[in-house]
């Protein structure tokens, strides 16, 4: 079965999440993710809230951008979350918007030399192992968790550009694709993946999780537009739906059809109903979704 989410966008004040988390719970929303987006909300802060608020909902974080993390420090938090709410937690991690860290004087001079420094030595920390690492970025002398996760948790890479998608297949157990991503892109990913998983020689599952921008009601195909166009993308059919249920089923569809494991609906940044959207993707899309 296809997993089905939506995005708790950080456009939203952080005091709105509680609401939202618990009605994501109470309607069978399968996962509620969240953004670390500069400078809006920060993710581990506002997952640990929203877990603790919710009995069963997963909550994913994508993603933590690494140029502003000590990677001993989202190991820490990583494994604080899957310990406290086991099963319910997805991490992702990723460059960062180049420009955002720029302005914080993170920027990395090679960005994909530190995501594959900083996914080898969280993983090998989640595992539980004591890593020692001189690398470019990521200097590690003999650290080591007290308190790993009681299994090695899956760790997603953001990913968009042909080498950092092999990358993810080489070092990270899923890949998260960002909204404009269409079904080919997806395709195209899947390959990329794969590539970098033969070259590693891993043959465990990988996880592919792709956002759909999606609006809904009696003004969705503008907003969805004016949305598509302030990014600075074509608005094309397939880098977004508008519409009801069925035609956002149909799309997810096309998604999952073309290699996606999950899909997260993430709304317009000025979707008027959040709660409803919420609603909407339990209650109206995921019985049309199989």
């Amino acid at each position: 079965m296809t997993a089905l989410g939506a995005v708790f966008r950080p456009q939203l004040p952080p005091e709105r999440l509680r609401v939202i988390a618990r009605l994501a719970d109470d309607v069978g929303l399968e996962e509620l993710w969240l953004w670390e987006d500069c400078f809006l909300e920060g993710g581990i802060s506002t997952a640990a809230a929203a877990l603790a608020w919710t009995e069963r909902v997963r909550v994913g974080v994508g993603l933590l951008p690494v140029p502003l993390r000590n990677v001993a420090v989202t190991a820490m938090e990583a494994a604080t979350l899957h310990r406290l709410f086991p099963g319910r937690a997805v991490v992702g991690v990723g460059h960062g918007v180049q420009d955002w860290m720029g302005q914080v004087g993170a920027r990395a001079e090679s960005p994909l030399t530190l995501l594959r420094e900083h996914l080898d030595a969280l993983r090998a920390l989640l595992r539980g192992e004591r890593v020692t690492a001189d690398g470019r970025y990521v200097k590690l002398d003999g650290v080591a968790l007290d308190w790993p996760p009681a299994g090695a948790p899956e760790i997603l890479a953001g990913a968009t550009g042909p080498r950092t998608l092999r990358l993810s297949g080489e070092a990270a157990d899923g890949t998260i694709l960002t909204a404009s991503t269409t079904p080919e892109g997806v395709r195209q990913a899947r390959q990329l993946i794969d590539e970098g998983r033969v070259v590693a020689g891993r043959t465990g599952r990988h996880r592919v999780v792709v956002y759909l921008r999606t609006a809904t009601g009696p003004d969705a195909a503008a907003r969805l537009r004016a949305e598509i166009e302030a990014e600075g993308e074509n608005p094309e059919p397939e880098r977004g739906v508008a519409g009801d249920a069925g035609a956002v089923a149909k799309a997810v569809q096309r998604l999952t059809d073309a290699g996606a494991d999950a899909v997260i609906l993430q709304p317009t940044a000025d979707e008027p109903d959040p709660e409803g959207f919420v609603r909407f993707v339990a209650e109206e899309v995921r019985p049309l979704v199989p």
